[in-house]
């Protein structure tokens, strides 16, 4: 019963739940089972109350019981990447720094997941301040692998079985990588379509929160209750709520037309994903595009960025503790914090630029095909792997969405990156959609 529990995506779980053919009780119960059974080789998790989970979960089933009005999410177990508050559990934000942290109230994101009926299951595993020093979990198709990061955990307990749905957030790579590595569903929204209230800060101008899943109809359903305008992120902005479930669910009106860019940083891929890229771009008949010439400086304006906002947003840290930062954390706030204001500006001035020029190479097609990775997960776990596929899309703040429809060597997973227009997310997951049930028949030829 618990195999046949955790397979189950999401949604499949929700709509069981409503019809009473399974409790929440009996999903959570199965979860951590299935927790119990893995965790100890996969270590996902940085908090875990087995009894506080039952309990979410029996509230919910006695809600049902009494008649209560059920959210699109009611009684599914979801995990939360360890860098967004939680009032009724740690946030330690994986830095000994942050040891015991108790947060007096709920992130924006964890309050919409209750308020749509989930489980908060726990907390799962980020590297130390979602930046780039490896943390404990370990890849579910090779424990000797990397999982990705920065949202380890949140992409292995998918993978894994552990849980159908997490959450994550990505300032650089943080979200596909890691989904591409560990073989499942990745999604990073429009910058600024979901709060970050309550969530650890590194850059207001690259933060964004993404989730975990198993299908992109489950990636559609979790991120439209996260959808909602909050003041206290100033990249929000008052906007009709996208509809990406019924968008996403549909079918387009004709064949997806795709640009297969290489991006300035094809030579850094391995050669195993360059082939197999290269076979699945020629199977979907789509057309190779070079990007304009101001982003082959983009990967620069994003590091200048990143490392002037690290300086800042963990400037306490530093002060404070700043030996039990890793070396790598520490050499990124110092080059931060010798980055003068007009280099800053001036990187920070180029997003609409770049933006724009996205707008416009995508007016012909429905979405960009490229890696989300240099090739499929290292055999390192003192390293958490390149983010440099994602970097530019980050920066314009475009969505983006991995589907983890290629294998690489050993069988491994390797993850094919599609990029949208800016705030067009329903149509990149309709397309995300469509290119996964594509790619299935593509894998049984």
């Amino acid at each position: 019963m618990t195999d046949t529990l955790t397979a189950l995506s999401a949604c499949e779980a929700a709509r069981a739940i409503r019809r009473r053919e399974i409790t929440s009780t009996a999903l959570v119960r199965a979860c951590l089972d299935r927790i119990a059974a893995v965790e100890p080789t996969i270590e996902a998790w940085a908090f875990l109350d087995p009894d506080y989970a039952t309990v979410q979960a029996k509230a919910r089933d006695g809600a049902q019981a009494e008649g209560e009005p059920l959210g699109p999410l009611h009684g599914v177990p979801v995990g939360i990447k360890d860098i967004f508050d939680t009032a009724d559990m740690p946030t330690e934000n994986g830095t000994v720094l942050h040891a015991g942290r108790r947060p007096a109230e709920d992130s924006m994101v964890v309050a919409l997941l209750r308020a749509a009926g989930a489980v908060i299951l726990g907390k799962t595993v980020t590297t130390e301040l979602a930046v780039y020093s490896p943390a404990k979990t370990r890849n579910p198709h090779d424990p000797s692998r990397t999982p990705g990061g920065s949202s380890s955990g949140s992409a292995a307990a998918v993978a894994a079985r552990m849980v159908p749905l997490t959450i994550g957030s990505q300032t650089n790579g943080s979200v596909i990588r890691p989904a591409a590595y560990c073989g499942v569903v990745g999604y990073k929204p429009t910058h600024g379509l979901i709060s970050r209230a309550g969530v650890l800060r590194q850059s207001l101008h690259l933060d964004h929160v993404g989730v975990f899943a198993r299908t992109v109809e489950d990636a559609a359903s979790v991120a439209q209750e996260l959808i909602a305008y909050d003041p206290r992120d100033p990249a929000m902005r008052p906007r009709p709520r996208p509809l990406l479930m019924e968008l996403g669910n549909q079918e387009p009106p004709s064949p997806p037309r795709f640009a297969f860019i290489k991006s300035p940083f094809w030579d850094q891929a391995d050669s195993d994903a360059r082939a197999a890229f290269l076979e699945f771009k020629e199977r979907l008949q789509c057309r190779e595009v070079e990007l304009p010439l101001p982003f082959a400086k983009a990967a620069q304006v994003h590091r200048t960025i990143l490392e002037a906002d690290l300086a800042l947003s963990f400037s306490g840290e530093y002060q404070h503790g700043k030996e039990q930062l890793s070396p790598t954390l520490r050499a990124m706030i110092e080059r931060g914090q010798g980055t003068l204001a007009t280099d800053y500006n001036r990187a920070v001035g180029s997003i609409p630029e770049l933006r724009r020029a996205l707008d416009d190479l995508l007016r012909d097609y429905d979405a960009i095909l490229t890696p989300g990775t240099t090739g499929v997960a290292p055999a390192d776990l003192t390293s958490t792997g390149s983010p440099i596929f994602c970097t530019i899309w980050t920066l314009c703040g475009v969505p983006a969405v991995n589907l983890p429809l290629l294998r690489g060597p050993q069988g491994l997973p390797l993850g094919v990156q599609i990029i949208g227009r800016n705030n067009d997310d329903a149509r990149l997951l309709r397309t995300a959609r469509w290119l996964s049930l594509w790619g299935g028949n593509f894998r049984g030829k």
